[in-house]
């Protein structure tokens, strides 16, 4: 969907330009001679051909993504980790794990992942479909095994009902529980009319605050913002290394350390790093490239307002130490991207960043009521 050209937009561009070294050029935004894709509402949500959408199939998935059966001992469902009422994450700095273990790794809202291209912080998973089995399997997520879940799913009699309905005149398949589970999680997304800044670009001259206007010309200039969030989902879907600090839980939590020694280990590094590693080395475990050693994919921003705590390890709990944060030029680590520079903002120019990321949300959170699930039932 190509946004209304909005001539108050292009002004504060051409203020920014004149003032802080950017400009907006068409459909992209260039900030110190570099071109970035321009911000904008989003277009529509992206269905694989093999995964079509239905709202039979939709209900299904609901159910699905609400049920604690598809895990190793009945108790963790998708929406233990991805809660809505937590801004569909679930709350921590990181994520509370399979019981008996601690996660290793903050859990990202699923709000807008249908965009994504690659999900999870270091882009392991290729699809939603792919990133549900992974989470319901993995040994300190879901940690449920794919032939018990399935035969659990079959012992529900409104899930076969369901299941053929949607799926054809079978029983139930894990993979197609995948694909309803998807095919709900495609529906989690931001609408254009309950975003002030999305209101904005369709041509509501007083959908943004002054002080959030102010904060526009600054994402997209001094800021710099732009560099990595950019686009209609305001990520690059790139990987960068920010020099973000160590959760002390590491130091701390034999389980965590139990769980960061055992994904170290499980992803085949070298054994020198496996026993010198004291943090996540991000998409180093895929490529075993030292250049990629704690580089994360950019998160959307949108929802940010909502989904707190933030970075791949929750270190920080509100918007303000983010700024903060990105104002002193990140963190201090060797392999930190050169991107990420001192921003010098005053008192006034932090608060007005602030305002425009908060009108990156919907002005309610995207709420939702667990729903009554299915019994078991004995066969006949």
């Amino acid at each position: 969907m190509k946004p209304t050209k909005d001539y108050s937009l292009i002004f504060l561009g051409v203020v920014a330009a004149l003032f802080l070294g950017s400009f907006i050029v068409g459909s992209s935004v260039a900030v110190q001679g570099k071109e970035f894709p321009a911000i904008g509402p989003l277009p529509a949500v992206p269905v694989p051909p093999d995964n079509p959408m239905s709202k039979a199939k939709v209900e299904l998935g609901k159910l699905l993504f609400f049920d604690p059966r598809l895990s190793g001992d009945a108790s963790t469902s998708c929406a233990s980790c991805h809660n809505p009422e937590a801004g569909w994450g679930d709350g921590g700095d990181l994520s509370r794990g399979y019981p008996g273990t601690q996660h290793w790794r903050n859990s990202q809202t699923i709000l807008n992942s249908a965009f994504y291209k690659k999900l999870f912080w270091a882009g392991e998973s290729p699809s939603l479909e792919a990133q549900a089995k992974s989470a319901a399997t993995g040994n300190v997520a879901g940690n449920g095994d794919t032939m018990m879940m399935e035969e659990r799913i079959r012992q529900i009699p409104q899930y076969v009902k369901m299941f053929r309905k949607v799926f054809g005149d079978k029983l139930p398949t894990i993979d197609d529980t995948w694909r309803a589970i998807a095919a709900f999680e495609r529906t989690l997304v931001s609408n254009a009319k309950n975003v002030a800044f999305d209101r904005y670009m369709k041509g509501n001259k007083g959908a943004l605050s002054a002080s959030a206007k102010r904060g526009l010309a600054l994402f997209q200039g001094k800021a710099a913002c732009i560099q990595c969030h950019n686009g209609p989902l305001f990520s690059d879907e790139s990987y960068h290394n920010l020099g973000v600090g160590k959760n002390e839980a590491f130091e701390e939590d034999p389980l965590r350390q139990i769980t960061l020694r055992y994904q170290h280990l499980s992803r085949g590094v070298p054994e020198a790093v496996y026993r010198s590693a004291d943090r996540d080395l991000g998409l180093y475990y895929t490529t075993k490239q030292k250049i990629d050693r704690g580089k994360f994919r950019t998160p959307s921003l949108r929802e940010v307002k909502y989904t707190a705590p933030y970075m791949h390890n929750g270190v920080f709990f509100t918007l303000e130490e983010v700024i903060d944060f990105y104002n002193e030029g990140g963190g201090d680590d060797p392999g930190k991207s050169k991107l990420l520079k001192p921003l010098n903002l005053n008192d006034q120019e932090k608060k007005d960043l602030l305002a425009f990321l908060n009108a990156l949300a919907s002005d309610k959170p995207l709420l939702m009521k667990k729903p009554n699930l299915p019994p078991y039932a004995a066969m006949r």
